[in-house]
């Protein structure tokens, strides 16, 4: 789908083969680099098909009833972990109970709300976190020049993860 609800271009009409794969962005674009997610998503959703992009959200929590019932939910968002900024991490949230050595700018964290997904029976199959660990939140508009070239990395890592979703349909 794309940011407003639609399935992404060339997605074939009710293909049930293909694993229901969801990706969602977190941040607040207005925070500099928190907007690296929902630039990241919108690359990597157009370059595949049969992708849901539940489009960019503020807090973790606005994911439940997004990403219910996917096969695989990927998660991208600006990190600030103290490592060097434009730095890529990938996180499968099932190897992990909480994203070590980042804080979150969201009221509740991913895992807290992967959590209460699983909790009411509503969580995706998986959950992967694509991280970039951000250099500048502050207000404004536009990326630091270090998250903007991390973004190509970012983009191919996603459409790694979901292409290997495909495959393994």
């Amino acid at each position: 789908m794309t940011a407003g609800g639609a399935v992404s271009p060339g997605t074939p009409p009710g293909d049930s083969k293909l694993p229901r794969v969801v990706v969602a962005s977190l941040g607040n674009e207005y925070r500099r680099d928190d907007g690296a997610g929902r630039v990241v998503a919108a690359c990597a959703v157009d370059r595949v098909c049969g992708v849901h992009d539940v489009g960019p959200q503020v807090d973790p929590l606005d994911l439940l009833g997004r990403w219910d019932g996917s096969d695989l939910a990927i998660v991208i968002d600006a990190t600030r972990g103290g490592g060097v900024p434009g730095a890529v991490q990938v996180v499968d949230l099932a190897a992990t109970s909480e994203h070590p050595g980042a804080t979150s700018t969201h009221g509740i964290s991913l895992s807290g709300v992967l959590r209460l997904a699983r909790a009411v029976g509503r969580a995706p199959a998986r959950v992967v976190v694509v991280g970039i660990e951000g250099d500048d939140f502050g207000k404004g508009k536009g990326l630091s020049p270090a998250v903007t070239a991390a973004v190509p990395l970012a983009v191919g890592k996603v459409v790694e993860l979901i292409e290997e979703a495909q495959r393994c349909a």
